[in-house]
């Protein structure tokens, strides 16, 4: 038999099927499981009078991982006649198996996902081990494709379709105990004897099993599309979609239709009407930009831009200089990963309100009962709060999370340096301010690194690292290690003043108040920010960061660059800046207003003034004009950033914009945005906007040689 999957014929003439691909980590269905389970399936058959049953289980660490994605992302137009076909290949086997006479039972040992999920659907009996590693379901969605192996036919006939379709479309992953909740398998293991024993108990106790929609009179559990109740949440479930992806994503719609029509037709046409939805989506450019972010989130978390040569350390006790939010939320995620933290404010009593951030945090999760108390309290001691510089004694990271003052990040630097070990790494968490000047502040200056997290911390997974002119190898690796410890994914950026990704954000909020202050309505500027894909507008997102913090910036940088006989560029935004500020007082939310009013108990809403003030009739654009500049001006600054040698990769470029910046996952990214619309076209396009709305839309030189070159990023 095949290597990839194990057939034994135990003395009680149960079968185990054990699947192994032979030179993966993870079982995935290429085509050497195809085959394999190809030859399986005609071996049950010849065997099929003497058997009693079937366990499927794994060798691997996890069960199964699915599609092959390296397979999936070569598929072009031109191979999906081919795609079809295999694709229907596949669902017979899965049917085959389903339809053997005989109980067929998934012992489940770790991750199944996607088509490894699939696999689970089609047989009759779903066992898993109750351990956290364990988990389950149907997240194509979030690589811009639906499930090929009859997951929406399934899943619509197990749970009928109100309940499969947020599984389906939102793309969940349950945990086992989560799973048996929704009815999605029906017992759990403590062990993997108790697992095998469990299947086997099963199989005798079931001879010959088939499913409900095999069965004749068979009906979807709450009713077809034609039901009153389920057309009714039907009609105004495509709207409520388009809300959601502003028509960008088209993976969740289809997912939709594949639901809907494949539950008014029986198995076999659902079956087909599903392969089709899924060869669309996988011939389409979106599913390969999105396929391609995963592909380079995996090359990030294996260390793609970790200095090879020093070992993996992992950090002990960690001080965290600043007990703001960021500090706080730092100093939650830090302790959260098992790691001692000394949070140090000017005084005990403000250190502690940062821990009290975690406080909240772990109490809502123990309310939730995702938590038991003894763990939130095993978190909480593990956080120290102080207000003397002689408590971060023995920490072996220092991270500085101060307000955006170079004298005031200069003197709590200094002082924690005195007392920490003498190999400790210090970082500062600023989002603007150069490392390598920041540096000077302490002796040791390749032992200081910029350590740029996200806000809320909590929830946000992207840290950016800085290399500053001085910073040595080992700090570059430990700051690497300690963000890949505290489970986020880092990358790895040189320094300069807005780094990466505070530098191409900016371009985002000035290129939006910009139009305003030429003039163009700010309802529009914000919806077509966000019918570009980005997460919100850039009125809001500067109401969120403050534009009193964002003119501080500015005056920094203007003063840092005098001090260098530079004379900077004022931005057309500096202007309406100024103006809101200076003259309106309004200096963003935690001020009261800026672009938005902030009504107590009621939704944010824009500045009735703006219109008043600002928009001009003869000044409206297009509305893809507005989403082009929004887009173009972002990854225009992102070459320039290449170009420079601040990124060091396409893969930071792609991953930092996604998950630091929110530039659209639709994209894939910056680069990748150049990339799929055409190095040619995209530069003929920025020549367009920078003769229209300004030369900083030209395309930077190392763009236009990709261009004429016929190469891509």
């Amino acid at each position: 038999m095949t290597d990839a999957i194990h057939y034994d014929l135990g003395p009680d003439q149960i079968v185990t099927l054990t699947l192994d691909m032979p030179g993966q980590q993870a079982n995935t269905m290429n085509e050497t499981y195809r085959q394999a389970m190809g030859e399986t399936l005609a071996r049950l058959q010849v065997d099929k009078s003497s058997l009693v049953g079937v366990i499927i289980r794994s060798a691997k660490k996890t069960f199964f991982a699915g599609g092959d994605l390296n397979e999936l992302v070569q598929v072009d137009q031109a191979r999906a006649p081919w795609f079809y076909q295999m694709t229907l290949n596949l669902k017979a086997q899965l049917r085959a198996l389903e339809t053997l006479g005989k109980p067929v039972v998934a012992a489940i040992n770790g991750a199944a996902l996607g088509g490894g999920w699939e696999l689970c659907l089609a047989c009759h009996h779903r066992i898993a081990l109750d351990e956290r590693h364990v988990r389950l379901g149907l997240p194509e969605v979030t690589l811009g494709l639906l499930p090929g192996g009859g997951g929406t036919v399934r899943l619509v006939r197990m749970l009928g379709l109100e309940k499969a379709l947020p599984l389906l479309m939102e793309g969940r992953i349950l945990n086992p105990q989560q799973a048996l909740k929704a009815g999605l398998i029906d017992q759990l293991a403590h062990d993997a004897e108790d697992l095998l024993a469990k299947a086997r108990e099963w199989i005798l106790a079931n001879p010959s099993p088939s499913k409900a929609w095999d069965q004749p009179g068979f009906q979807i559990p709450g009713g077809t599309p034609s039901n009153p109740k389920v057309a009714q949440m039907l009609a105004i479930a495509p709207s409520m979609l388009r809300s959601k992806t502003q028509g960008l994503y088209p993976a969740p719609e289809k997912i939709l239709a594949a639901a809907v029509e494949g539950a008014q037709v029986d198995f076999a046409t659902a079956e087909k009407i599903e392969a089709r939805y899924f060869t669309e989506l996988t011939t389409g450019q979106i599913a390969k930009n999105m396929i391609g972010t995963w592909f380079q989130l995996n090359e990030l978390n294996a260390g793609e831009s970790r200095p090879k040569a020093p070992p993996v350390y992992h950090m002990r006790k960690v001080g965290i200089l600043g007990a703001g939010m960021m500090g706080g939320g730092i100093a939650y995620v830090t302790a959260l990963a098992g790691v001692d933290v000394v949070l140090k404010d000017v005084n005990l009593a403000t250190a502690q309100k940062g821990k009290d951030y975690s406080v909240r945090l772990l109490d809502k999760q123990v309310a939730s009962g995702r938590i038991k108390p003894e763990q939130r309290d095993a978190v909480l001691g593990r956080i120290k709060t102080t207000g003397r510089d002689s408590d971060l004694e023995g920490c072996d990271l220092i991270i500085e999370a101060v307000f955006e003052d170079r004298e005031l990040k200069a003197q709590v630097s200094a002082a924690a340096e005195q007392v920490v070990v003498p190999y400790a790494v210090i970082a500062s968490n600023t989002s603007t301010l150069p490392i390598t000047g920041l540096a000077t502040a302490v002796s040791r200056q390749e032992r200081f690194v910029g350590m740029h997290f996200f806000s809320p911390v909590d929830k946000m997974r992207l840290v950016e690292i800085i290399k500053g002119a001085r910073t040595n190898d080992m700090t570059l690796a430990r700051a690497f290690d300690f963000v890949q410890q505290i489970n986020k994914t880092p990358i790895v950026v040189n320094d300069a003043r807005g780094f990466f990704t505070s530098r191409v954000f900016a371009t985002f909020t000035n290129e939006g108040i910009a139009m305003l202050g030429e003039g163009i309505s700010a309802v529009m500027i914000e919806t077509e920010a966000r019918k570009a894909g980005m997460p919100v507008g850039p009125l809001a997102v500067s109401d969120e960061v403050s534009l009193s913090l964002m003119s501080h910036i500015r005056q920094q940088a203007r003063k840092d660059l005098a001090e260098q006989g530079e004379t900077p560029t004022e931005h057309p935004a500096t202007a309406v800046i100024d103006l809101l500020l200076n003259e309106y007082k309004r200096a963003g939310k935690a001020a009261g207003g800026g672009f938005y009013d902030y009504p107590e108990g009621a939704p944010k809403r824009l500045w009735l003034e703006l219109k008043a003030r600002f928009e001009k009739p003869d000044a409206q654009i297009a509305g893809q004009e507005i989403r082009d500049r929004l887009l173009f001006i972002q990854a225009i600054e992102t070459v320039r950033c290449v170009e420079e040698g601040v990124l060091r990769s396409t893969t930071d470029a792609n991953i930092g914009s996604i998950f630091g910046i929110g530039f659209p996952a639709w994209t894939g990214g910056a680069l990748q945005f150049i990339n799929q619309y055409g190095l040619k076209d995209f530069v003929a396009r920025a020549q367009y906007l920078a003769k229209h709305y300004g030369e900083r839309f030209e395309p930077p030189a190392l763009l236009l040689d990709k261009a004429l070159n016929g190469q891509t990023f």
